[in-house]
């Protein structure tokens, strides 16, 4: 894939600075990292990252395998075919809940970027929440991060989970037509799904977290999203691994700060922007601010995304999650001491 003039100057500098941080062996070169729906901006840094050779700049060889959520990409490291996973933060309180420990190690979204919409051809009389009692509501697969938010405003209204039937549809062209051709009635999904369905008049917005705002709005507080997720014993055993893979992704963030919608364009696979370059970039214009600056995870967004997880989901009790172990701070700011991010 051609690389922009100035991606690889950017490139070509990391490079050359690379001596000045002399890095520890890896505990492992080769790694397999699961992803659900890596055409979504909610993943764009992971993309950014492998695309301008920042995995290869730290001395990673990573196959990046996408699945149709995150609910399969989690599967994936439980089952042993991945190592990290690149996937929601609340996946790590989800687990811990059940007895099993998984951490963040680098923050790539500060806000989830997920939209809810109602369908307006199957749904154009509307008007409450309670309307979606009965209903099918689209998500990129059950029990991803699509899942989990359509539930909290689900309960927001008194309705539980099985009051609608959930479908997982994807997060790129199947979504589309899944909305579109009337097999689903709402869609909790991601952009840039959501704009262009938006833009077109195909759904009618009623929650939104793919700003700040909204964030704040629906949850009442930061909410940590897309993240770089392993074992708790990964983590110990590789920490220099741990660590190349988070400078990787914060060198993508640091690059993300200053790229114009061109160079996203230049960079990203074609078939990321379904056939509508305008749109793909009104989205894009969208999301920006939800992406992590730093890598940095807020304490304060731990304890939003437990408060939110215990508020719909009887198996999650508040007082028995230690949030210290579903996240650790330290590659991420040794990254971004590094990148100046």
């Amino acid at each position: 894939m051609p690389i922009t003039r100035r991606a690889f100057s950017v490139a070509a500098a990391a490079t050359l600075a690379a001596p000045a941080f002399a890095q520890a062996k890896l505990e492992k070169t080769k790694l397999a990292i699961a992803v659900g729906g890596k055409a979504a901006f909610y993943y764009l840094p992971l993309t950014i990252s492998e695309q301008l050779g920042y995995f290869k700049a730290e001395g990673l060889d990573v196959e990046i395998s996408d699945f149709a959520g995150g609910a399969r990409s989690l599967q994936a490291l439980m089952g042993g075919s991945a190592d990290v996973v690149s996937g929601a933060y609340e996946h790590t309180i989800n687990l811990q809940a059940k007895n099993q420990f998984i951490q963040e190690f680098v923050l790539m979204g500060r806000a989830p970027q997920i939209a809810i919409g109602v369908s307006t051809k199957n749904m154009a009389g509307y008007k409450t929440l309670a309307d979606l009692k009965g209903k099918k509501i689209g998500v990129s697969a059950p029990g991803s991060s699509t899942n989990m938010i359509a539930n909290l405003v689900l309960a927001r209204a008194g309705l539980k989970p099985a009051d609608v039937s959930f479908v997982g549809v994807g997060t790129a062209s199947g979504a589309l037509a899944a909305l579109r051709s009337g097999q689903i009635d709402a869609m909790s999904n991601t952009d840039p799904v959501m704009t262009m369905l938006e833009q077109k008049g195909d759904v009618k917005i009623i929650s939104d977290t793919r700003t700040l705002k909204g964030t704040q709005e629906v949850f009442g507080g930061p909410m940590p999203a897309a993240c770089l997720y392993t074992h708790a014993e990964f983590v110990q055993k590789n920490p220099n691994t741990c660590q190349a893979l988070a400078n990787a992704i914060v060198h993508g963030l640091k690059w993300l700060q200053t790229a114009g919608p061109s160079d996203i364009i230049k960079t990203v696979p074609d078939a990321y922007l379904l056939g509508d370059r305008a749109l793909y970039l009104a989205s894009f214009n969208k999301v920006r601010e939800a992406i992590s600056l730093d890598g940095v995870i807020p304490e304060e967004g731990t304890r939003t995304a437990l408060k939110a997880l215990a508020s719909f989901d009887p198996a999650v009790k508040a007082d028995k999650i230690d949030l210290a172990k579903t996240y650790t701070n330290d590659f991420a700011r040794k990254a971004k001491e590094r990148f100046k991010a």
